[in-house]
């Protein structure tokens, strides 16, 4: 046998394969298969023989080519047992085993395997049918789970049929994200993926596996290995996202190599022997720290990298003469053969940019960090209604969703809940409506309008999504009642009080604002002339990490950020999902400083109230306005607040008089009319206005004539309690939110006295809602510190991984420089590059500090990482990175943070330190007064490359701010307002310096003044090198030559199966 003589000097290697694997054409950069293979016989040790389809398809095994090593794995059309029994007669070393490729053809099996050799998979469950549609009695399907054998999976879930070779996978989204399905397909074109907002069932035509989503940040790893000591990684983007496929200038996808982190390179090599395939390609998720193997592919090559072919070529041919020829040598040459007529790759990095918005200090000054904090954009007014009810219908209905506890309170949420609301509500609206001027049917008047108003908000939009409406029943009266079965008594609910908030939605205009400003990040805030950040982020030299708030139009404007800045395509919800973090802890609420806020409320109610006013204290310096108690509340307030009433009264009858007509239209309707037809963009907010609806004379968006009048109603009536003579004042910022809603949506409907009451509200408001956050630069400052407590410890901790990862890379260019005479090009593969080498990874990564939980329970890392691997990325700067860090939260947050940051100094712990923010910023906010919607603070971090690494100076950080949608189309006539003004939005303010032009605040400085008010100093880890990507396997010779007992389970014994 051929395999067995000695006397050869060279060893046959069979590529048993289909032709179009091995890609023999003329092309300038022919396949990876031929490029490894014509590698392997320059070593002069390899015959290399090609079967061709004509023989492995019509010829018997018997007269197929005899060789020493076989190349074998299945495509289509392949014919994998003749192949098995080819081997099974010649015995050949096989590369890769041939009976264990059946099960990669089976996606429960590749998961049963992956779990027998412990590794990690996504949480899955599998359901196997017998026939399309079969029912199975252990498969439960709700609107936003499914449960299979008691195993729940919340949506986002992914559905994958078994047979591998379907692709065609779905991800389900929940209600509260807005719903629909995405399908992943293999790349057609262009696309990768496509949304289909209409779909919410799964399929039920065959045998399927769901599994958990893993939120990746928006990439997928495809890992590579050659025998289980070799892995190589590649990141792309991930389909989940806009389904756009990234391609470069000849056509090819987008990808570029990653380091894998020491536990996923073990999982490479269990993977390999798990499988029994040397050359086999996987998918890695990586999700919170994880990481999960989700598919195994068999056999696969890196697709245009002259150094991976190098490597997998190295190793090949020493699996090889391990496997047939242990007496010959597997040293490699100092110079590989080919090396001399390599072709030359292609690079292009990025010029130097320096700040870009104030001005640079220097070429030699390098952006680092970015973070920024975004207020969400324009929205509907929130909306709030309050009803006592008795009705049976709804009393049952609570009980029905607390589980038959009486004294319970229920929220309805989901979408099944709030229809059984509607369909209960229905019933019990009436159909037509009594005079609303009789005093003795007042009561039960306002009791049906505000059960027509739920009515109504049910329905709005045609479709229930959580994102935007939710309602709470609370029991307040109760009764006893006897037993059905005549013993004893039991409790029973006889009146409740139903609360349904509603509105608050992200509209058209919110979403172009922050999809414009997305754009205006990308072209202005990084290096590169516009295309520095995509560039950047696609070569994955760019940390990006975004963070929302609960609310859902806070967490849209995220996503419609992300789709600009990103250059993205398509629907939101696949975006939010798979780019946008959820942190309420650190984004929402104010419950840390309600009783500071109270107290601030109820002085500002003394100074707007009062008739006289003290503009400013006899000891307070008058360019210094802002240390004023009240500053910005006008002194003609208490007439103001007059005038609002008045007007607010003049607009609510105007809208009455609009409604009118719907409501007559409304009584003659039956109560079970017809839900509209789904709209997601009515939940989610439109790109564009509703021209048809404005053509017909209704109001913008979802909200009809029914609850624009509902909205005013209930400003006028909370704004002036005419029985106690009382005002109100914490309705006027709402009554200020409705003003700008209709004079930029509802425009065109001409409600007389509108502009009027806008003006009037503007004053009032300016001199409120930044009171409300403190009435004076001290309270001010401890509201602020309270709300953004969370947000300002994340914040240093942003800052501070950013410097020592700058640090730790600094130290290794810097080493580098001084070896790099002593390293020549013949020396670049010995043992100490190796280990110089070694040191570059340990230092490198030594920059990964984890984005650390402030809390100390969780202080693992828990956001997914991708670094460009330098040793086979062909790009100048492989070391350049840049963090950027995305916060979307509300007002309050916005205003908070902007608080410590001008007002820190007034602390104790720093009296005499000048503030971060210059005086005349300072005036100029006082004058602002209004973060509008879409305001935004950023803080960036430059590093200065030619001072000292122990110099403060090193590091830069520049402060600016925007106050967001500019008002100017609400309150001018010119042409560029009126432009505006047609499209129902605003154009949003460029940023503003919140220090003098040419100052420098060092790092150091900030971090001093920020502290005293973020998470206490012992909440936060200490600076560590992490763990994860600690270095990528090193290619060096010395190393290749340590590959020994690369095949457990095909080493070179004559007994086995394959002849070794």
């Amino acid at each position: 046998m051929v395999g067995n003589d000695v006397s050869r000097t060279k060893i046959t290697i069979g590529v048993c394969v289909m032709e179009k694997k091995v890609k023999c054409g003329s092309e300038a950069f022919s396949g990876p298969m031929l490029q490894i293979l014509e590698r392997l016989q320059a070593f002069g040790e390899f015959d290399i023989v090609h079967f061709g389809d004509k023989v492995i398809l019509e010829e018997p095994i018997e007269r197929w080519p005899i060789c020493d090593c076989l190349i074998a794995f299945y495509s289509t059309g392949y014919p994998l047992k003749k192949a098995e029994a080819y081997a099974a007669l010649r015995k050949p070393f096989l590369v890769n085993e041939l009976g264990d490729q059946h099960l990669l053809h089976d996606r429960r099996r590749v998961y049963e395997r992956l779990e027998m050799f412990g590794i990690t998979v996504p949480r899955y469950a599998l359901v196997n049918r017998e026939s399309p549609n079969q029912e199975l009695d252990y498969f439960v399907e709700e609107e936003d789970f499914v449960e299979v054998h008691g195993k729940r999976f919340w949506k986002p879930f992914v559905e994958k049929p078994i047979h591998g070779d379907d692709h065609s996978i779905m991800i389900y989204y929940p209600s509260s994200a807005g719903g629909g399905m995405k399908e992943l397909f293999r790349k057609v074109g262009n696309r990768s993926s496509e949304f289909h907002p209409d779909v919410r069932r799964v399929r039920r035509e065959g045998s399927y596996i769901y599994e958990e989503f893993m939120p990746t940040g928006g990439t997928d790893v495809k890992v590579y290995t050659v025998g289980p000591e070799y892995a190589h990684a590649e990141a792309r983007k991930s389909p989940v996202v806009d389904g756009v496929v990234m391609r470069n200038p000849d056509g090819k996808e987008v990808r570029y190599p990653v380091l894998l982190t020491p536990i996923e390179k073990e999982m490479a090599r269990e993977v390999c022997i798990a499988f029994r395939q040397a050359v086999c390609g996987f998918d890695l998720l990586r999700c919170e720290g994880r990481s999960y193997v989700c598919d195994v592919n068999g056999w696969s090559f890196v697709k245009n990298s002259y150094k991976y072919y190098d490597d997998a070529a190295c190793v090949l041919r020493k699996m090889f003469l391990d496997a047939k020829a242990p007496h010959l040598s597997s040293t490699i040459p100092p110079i590989l053969p080919w090396k001399v007529n390599e072709p030359a790759q292609p690079s292009d990095g990025l010029t130097r940019q320096g700040s870009g918005i104030i001005g640079t200090f220097g070429q030699s000054e390098e952006l680092r960090c970015v973070i920024a904090i975004i207020r969400h954009g324009d929205r509907t007014p929130k909306q709030k209604v309050k009803l006592e009810v008795t009705e049976e219908k709804l009393l049952n209905l609570m009980l029905k969703y607390n589980e038959g506890r009486p004294r319970a309170e229920t929220k309805l949420k989901t979408a099944v809940q709030l229809q059984d609301l509607l369909d209960a509500t229905r019933i019990l609206v009436p159909r037509s409506r009594p005079d609303q001027e009789s005093d003795s049917e007042a009561e039960d008047s306002e009791h049906a309008e505000k059960l027509r108003q739920v009515k109504a908000v049910l329905e709005e939009g045609g479709h229930f999504s959580g994102i935007y409406r939710k309602v709470q029943l609370k029991p307040l009266k109760w009764a006893k009642v006897a037993k059905a079965n005549g013993e004893g008594e039991d409790e029973k609910p006889t009146k409740a009080l139903m609360i349904l908030k509603y509105g608050g939605v992200l509209t058209h205009a919110g979403r172009k604002q922050a999809e414009e400003l997305g754009r205006y990040f990308r072209n202005n805030m990084y290096p590169g002339e516009g295309t520095g950040l995509l560039r950047l982020h696609s070569t994955y030299r760019h940390d990006l990490k975004i963070y929302s708030s609960d609310e859902g139009r806070v967490q849209m404007s995220a996503a419609a950020f992300a789709k600009g800045l990103l250059d993205l395509e398509g629907q939101l919800t696949p975006i939010l999902v798979s780019l946008v973090s959820k942190d309420s802890s650190m984004l929402d609420g104010l419950e840390n400083a309600s009783s500071e806020m109270v107290e601030a409320k109820a002085r500002l109610n003394e100074i707007i109230t009062s008739e006289n006013k003290t503009v400013q204290s006899s000891d307070l310096p008058e360019e210094k306005p802002w240390m004023v108690d009240g500053c910005g509340v006008p002194l003609n307030s208490s007439e103001l607040l007059q005038e609002l009433v008045k007007l607010t009264k003049k607009v609510t009858e105007q809208v009455r008089l609009l409604a009118k007509d719907e409501n007559e239209e409304l009584a003659g309707k039956t109560s079970y009319d017809v839900i509209p037809p789904y709209d997601q963009a009515k939940a989610l907010g439109k790109t564009s206005m509703d021209v048809d609806r404005i053509a017909a004379g209704l109001p913008c968006g979802s909200e009809g004539f029914l609850l624009m009048l509902a909205r005013w109603r209930k400003l006028a009536r909370g704004l002036y309690n005419e029985r106690k003579e009382r005002f109100d004042i914490t309705q006027i910022p709402d009554v200020y939110d409705s003003c700008k809603y209709d004079l930029l949506h509802n425009g065109h409907l001409n409600v007389e006295g509108l502009y009027e009451l806008f003006k009037v509200a503007q004053l009032l408001a300016d001199g409120v809602i930044p009171n409300e956050y403190g009435i004076n630069p001290k309270q001010k400052l401890k509201i602020g510190s309270k709300i953004a407590r969370r947000l300002l410890g994340k914040i240093l901790i942003d800052l501070r991984n950013t410097r020592e990862e700058a640090l730790s890379i600094a130290e290794l260019k810097s080493s580098q420089d001084e070896n790099a005479e002593v390293f020549s090009i013949a020396r670049e593969d010995t043992d100490n590059q190796s280990k110089s080498q070694s040191k570059l990874e340990h230092a490198a990564k030594g920059s990964l500090n984890s984005e650390k939980s402030i809390d100390l329970e969780d202080d693992d890392d828990k956001e997914p990482k991708y670094r460009l691997d330098p040793k086979y990325a062909n790009v100048r700067t492989p070391e350049r990175h840049v963090r950027t860090r995305l916060y979307f939260t509300s007002e309050s947050h916005i205003h908070s943070l902007m608080n410590v940051l001008r007002y820190c100094n007034m602390d104790e712990s720093l009296q005499g330190e000048p503030s971060l923010v210059c005086d005349s910023t300072l005036d100029r906010l006082c004058r602002t007064k209004e973060l509008d919607y879409i305001s935004y603070i950023v803080l960036r971090l430059f590093e200065n490359t030619e001072v000292a690494l122990e110099d403060p100076k090193r590091f830069r950080v520049e402060m600016t701010f925007s106050r967001g949608a500019d008002l100017s189309p609400l309150e001018e006539n010119d042409r560029e307002a009126s432009s505006w003004h047609q499209e129902h939005t605003l154009a949003v303010n460029g940023p503003e310096r919140l220090q003098e032009a040419g100052s420098y605040l060092t790092l150091e400085r900030m971090e001093k003044m920020m502290r005293p008010f973020a998470m206490p100093a012992e909440d936060f880890p200490p600076p560590t090198i992490p763990q994860g990507f600690s270095g990528y396997f090193s290619k060096s010779a010395a190393v290749l030559e340590r590959l020994v007992n690369l095949w457990p389970f095909n080493r070179n014994n004559s007994s086995q199966a394959n002849g070794k």
